[in-house]
């Protein structure tokens, strides 16, 4: 469980650095796994696909279909799975 609560908060740490870097606007700090990507982010869909391209690079995989992410926390298990 330790091993799993590690994983996903190194994860979260790696997608603020992504979310400062890709939206400067948004205040990476206070980003939860709750935090909603759209009400609280204010992402619309260009900002969702240079996130999107951001996270390919940065953990090395393809997303293979559009997923409808609602929160950082989804987007964090996605790419938990996909990189297992």
């Amino acid at each position: 469980m330790t091993c799993l609560f590690l994983m996903i908060n190194m994860i979260l740490e790696r997608l603020k650095k992504i979310f400062a870097e890709t939206m400067p606007n948004v205040d990476s700090a206070n980003i939860t796994e709750e935090t909603q990507l759209q009400q609280d982010l204010g992402i619309n869909s260009l900002s969702m696909l240079l996130l999107a391209l951001a996270i390919e690079k940065e953990f090395n995989f393809r997303f293979e279909t559009v997923q409808p992410f609602k929160t950082v926390g989804e987007v964090v298990e996605y790419i938990k799975n996909k990189t297992e």
